[in-house]
């Protein structure tokens, strides 16, 4: 993967979000070049799609166990999907979906020990509905490319970064650092663009490779305030 073109930004967006997670893949496992042993336990990466921004943060217990929490982001409306997705070892156990908007939708799904279905529930508007076995076929394969991609992320040392865009062009991150984040022109009229629409400081999210950089997001909304901790996650 090239610097140039993991430096197009939103403007040339890279992915489409469930129908070509594997090229992503394939390009990141070629790069990783690190061992999984030196990988922090702790994580957060993320990727632009045709249709919106993925932000995906990511626990691997010392037990095998790794928990993945999901935030989709759309360019063309408000309905931010929300996935959480545990796994023992390469078995998985749980699936919690929240889609907001008009017609929020609430999906939660839970699996045994022999990976065979314990529980299932959907909302829809508050009306509790029954899920198909298609359906949950259906988001079993996502979680399954979802913990792929983020395996590829993940090994190809593309981090996430976020946080509270400052007057000097640095951002103060979440974690309370301020540091000045390395994106092209483009990318930095598109936010002080923003800003000068906004009252308010605006949240920036970008991604961090040894490729390059590239600018993720930027909204009104305050990302630190659902950003997940370490020790709470």
């Amino acid at each position: 993967m090239s610097v140039k073109s993991f430096n197009r930004g939103a403007a040339t967006p890279l992915l489409s979000f469930w129908r070509s997670t594997g090229l992503l893949v394939g390009a990141l496992l070629l790069c990783a070049c690190s061992s999984k042993s030196s990988l922090p336990s702790f994580t957060a990466s993320g990727y632009v799609a045709d249709d919106g921004a993925v932000r995906i943060w990511r626990k691997d217990g010392g037990d095998d166990g790794v928990h993945l929490l999901m935030a989709f982001s759309p360019w063309r409306s408000d309905n931010t999907t929300t996935g959480e997705y545990r796994w023992q070892g390469e078995r998985l156990t749980f699936i919690e979906l929240n889609i907001m908007g008009r017609h929020p939708e609430h999906i939660r799904v839970r699996f045994d020990d022999r990976g065979e279905l314990s529980f299932m529930q959907r909302e829809i508007d508050g009306q509790k509905q029954q899920l198909s076995r298609d359906q949950i076929a259906l988001y079993q394969y996502r979680a399954s490319q979802i913990r792929q991609t983020s395996d590829a992320l993940r090994s190809g040392r593309v981090v996430l970064r976020q946080g509270r865009w400052q007057a000097d062009g640095s951002v103060l991150t979440c974690e309370g650092q301020k540091i000045a984040p390395d994106l092209d022109s483009r990318a930095i009229a598109h936010i002080r663009q923003r800003q000068r629409h906004s009252s308010l400081a605006v949240s920036v999210a970008w991604l961090e490779a040894p490729e390059g950089s590239q600018l993720l997001l930027v909204a009104n909304e305050d990302f630190c305030t659902w950003q997940p901790l370490e020790k709470q996650f």
